[in-house]
Order: C-alpha cells, then sequence, then structure tokens
C-alpha cells in the first residue's frame, strides 16, 4: 500500500459538484492500493499514519499525532500512486491492485482507522473526485508498506 500524507486545517472530496465529506484539522490520505497487499498492509499503514508524529508541541517541535490532536482523516482512493512512468511518457498501472481487492483493502484500512480511534470520512470509491485542501506547513509524507522509500 501506498499514502501521500498531508497535514491540513481542512480538506473536501466533491463528486459531480456535490461536496460528500469534508474534514477539519488533521490529515489527507491519498490511498493507493497494489495487487500483492493484504491485511498486513493495512493495518501497518493505519497504525503508522495515525501514530505519525507530524503535529506541532507547545515548542513548535512536531511531535504530536493525529491521535495526540483528536484530528480527523479524509481517505481518498487513488491507484494512481502505482503508475509506473519508468517507460515511455504513459503510465503504467499493472502494480495496482484491480478493484475488488483495492476496495476490500481500502475498507479494511478505513475501518482500522476507526478502530484506533479516528473520526474518518471518505471519499467514493472510482469516482471521478475533487479534491481539495489547505497542507498546513506544507507538511506531506510518503509512505510504502513495502518500505520501498
Amino acid at each position: 500500500m501506498r499514502a501521500v500524507v498531508q497535514r491540513t486545517l481542512q480538506s473536501r472530496v466533491a463528486v459531480d459538484n456535490e461536496i460528500i465529506a469534508t474534514i477539519g484539522q488533521g490529515l489527507t490520505v491519498l490511498l493507493g492500493v497494489g495487487h500483492d497487499d493484504s491485511q498486513e498492509d493495512v493495518s501497518y499503514l493505519a497504525e503508522k499514519i495515525v501514530n505519525l508524529r507530524i503535529f506541532s508541541d507547545n515548542s513548535g517541535k512536531m511531535n504530536l499525532s493525529l491521535l495526540d490532536i483528536k484530528g480527523e482523516l479524509l481517505v481518498v482512493s487513488q491507484f494512481t500512486l502505482y503508475g509506473d512512468c519508468r517507460k515511455g511518457r504513459r503510465p503504467g498501472f499493472d502494480g495496482a491492485a484491480p478493484p475488488e481487492l483495492a476496495l476490500k483493502l481500502y475498507d479494511a484500512f478505513v475501518e482500522r482507522c476507526k478502530q484506533l480511534g479516528v473520526i474518518v470520512a471518505t471519499g467514493k470509491f472510482q469516482a471521478e473526485m475533487t479534491v481539495s485542501l489547505d497542507n498546513h506547513g506544507p507538511v506531506t509524507i510518503l509512505l510504502d508498506s513495502k518500505k520501498k522509500f
């Protein structure tokens, strides 16, 4: 699984010009599922993200997690995180999971984050979405459950 994690003051998702999800301060996560991902990847990434210490404490040091600040989480599926652009000019998406597996693991990720005590909002799986956010910092972190980066 791959994730682009952004520390945000607020974010929202719209489908067909209708806002379907919105959060206040917290994290906006673009989540991609790979064809070889499993429940272990879900658990690793969910626990990593909700406990990632990227919010400032009283001293201005990044020392607090999403759980510490009681922030919210917006999760948006994004298979294009598995785009391979090494050959030619058009990305290939062979590394992305098929939709059935991707949806199952995406839903499991959302559920695991909720179990960890986070308020979670989501985009709409397989829909064309408009994601709007106010990235605070800016702080953007790339994560991969296979630890490729």
